[in-house]
């Protein structure tokens, strides 16, 4: 998509529409139905074209998190779709925002799940299926409470199955399906 046309209004807008047709309409996260139906999830779009201005980015954004009450922000999307475009480097990046969680003292509180347009699974092609379970509009790191997920999984007892359900989700679904859902010709 052209740099030009993108709002913020917009990423948000195409970032619910990915959250509310896939990872909510084919259950690839059972955890999310409920924070979105709360408006609990907070969409933050980063402006950042440097790996240095997206971490300072992320950086603020896990304190708010961190210091929001969870009932009114459980979790945070932050986006960012002016960095990060080539795979590798974000999966790279990736080991600096674990290292940040670490350096804040973080870890075990907060934790980042990873999502991008180009998202390929270690062992698989580009074009694999399997790569769109985690296939977001725009590169997005997701902001997570540890808290969430642990009483998530007390209600969701084959989380550790997620997972293998996702991948066999996207597999019976297709590039051809994964294409209408989206309405991409």
């Amino acid at each position: 998509m052209d740099s030009a046309l993108l709002n913020d209004d917009k990423v948000i807008e195409d970032t619910k529409e990915w959250l509310e047709k896939a990872v909510i309409g084919l259950n690839l996260c059972p955890f999310a139905k409920g924070v979105h139906i709360k408006n609990q999830i907070r969409y933050f779009v980063s402006h950042a074209s440097t790996p240095e201005a997206l971490l300072n980015d992320l950086v603020a954004e896990l304190e708010v998190l961190a210091e929001a009450s969870p009932e009114k922000i459980d979790t945070t999307l932050l986006v960012h779709p002016f960095v990060m475009q080539d795979f590798l480097d974000y999966n790279e990046f990736l080991e600096v925002a674990d290292a940040v969680l670490e350096e804040r003292d973080l870890e075990g509180i907060l934790q980042i799940a990873s999502f991008h347009p180009n998202y390929q699974f270690d062992g698989t092609e580009i074009d694999d299926i399997d790569n769109y379970s985690n296939r977001s509009p725009f590169p997005t790191l997701h902001l997570i409470r540890e808290e969430s997920i642990d009483k998530a999984v007390e209600a969701f007892p084959e989380a550790d199955l997620i997972y293998d359900k996702n991948i066999a989700t996207v597999r019976a679904l297709g590039h051809a399906g994964w294409k209408k859902l989206f309405s991409i010709e």
